[in-house]
């Protein structure tokens, strides 16, 4: 069963891109993750299955429901950490904490609130205009989880959080996905996607161009090879498939990537004046940065 199923959705500021043709699946009890640059379109695509925006095209259902329909039915079963955390800032982080949770009909004296609070170190007397980017991050985190969301969406959610908070943090998230909770894990950070999970989307331009599973990724027989020459070669002097991406193809020194037969390669060096040749595997991350490429 999908929690989420976008279907050719779209969306124009007028004459500016904001998605195009969306299509994309989110399985029941996943924590999937969603990555792109800046820009490319994560923001607008969340802000349309929340209902904050509306589409100019397609279609997008979150648990078997229209989002636009049914949005008021949906929001009493989801959680949602924004990228920018805006608040009553007059209010005490426990005042906003117990006003958000009436919307949910959690009660006032809530094991769960305490729970987090104590988990992320907050003081819930503070107001919240004290209250640096980070701790504001916290209390959306917070506010986000304290009636144990079947759907919880983050859009860059770890963003002012310190290296110790982030990691309690996905902890927490890992414990809510095996208790139950699909996670759909919005950032441009490749590492943090590549902690927590499974299958991501790459959007880029608006447009998904592939939906990976992280551990194939990291099986495909892709290396990166650099060749060092005594004198000027081009990429095509090798004269092989399987070249691509190139990070640096020409002078003395060849940088790229390649997913081809290493005997070949090696094979087509044999005319070559080399003076170095190093291949290795490179880390997830430059396989990600491929795509956006």
């Amino acid at each position: 069963m999908n929690i989420i199923e976008i279907h050719k959705l779209s969306k124009y500021y007028h004459r500016s891109r904001g998605i195009e043709d969306i299509t994309l699946n989110v399985p029941q009890g996943s924590i999937f993750g969603f990555i792109g640059p800046n820009g490319a379109g994560k923001s607008t695509t969340i802000r349309i299955l929340l209902n904050l925006i509306f589409p100019t095209s397609g279609s997008a259902k979150i648990f078997g429901m229209d989002v636009v329909k049914d949005s008021k039915k949906i929001r009493s079963r989801i959680g949602y950490i924004p990228s920018d955390a805006n608040m009553y800032d007059r209010m005490t982080v426990d005042e906003f904490l117990k006003f958000g949770a009436a919307f949910y009909g959690v009660g006032n004296n809530n094991p769960r609130m305490q729970y987090l609070l104590e988990l992320f170190d907050l003081d819930p007397m503070r107001k919240i205009h004290e209250l640096s980017m980070g701790n504001k991050k916290k209390v959306s985190i917070i506010q986000a989880l304290v009636h144990r969301p079947e759907l919880l969406i983050l859009d860059e959610p770890t963003s002012g959080l310190d290296p110790l908070i982030q990691s309690r943090f996905f902890a927490l998230l890992l414990e809510e996905n095996l208790n139950g909770t699909t996670i759909f894990f919005s950032s441009h950070v490749l590492s943090e996607v590549q902690t927590l999970c499974k299958t991501v989307a790459i959007i880029k331009d608006g447009k998904i161009i592939n939906v990976e599973n992280i551990a194939s990724m990291r099986d495909k027989q892709l290396k990166k090879v650099r060749i060092v020459s005594d004198k000027e070669i081009t990429i095509q002097d090798l004269g092989i498939d399987g070249i691509g991406p190139v990070e640096s193809g020409m002078g003395k020194t060849l940088l790229f990537f390649f997913s081809g037969d290493i005997n070949a390669l090696i094979g087509s060096l044999t005319s070559q004046q080399i003076e170095n040749l190093s291949i290795e595997e490179p880390p997830l991350e430059e396989i990600f940065l491929h795509y956006y490429k």
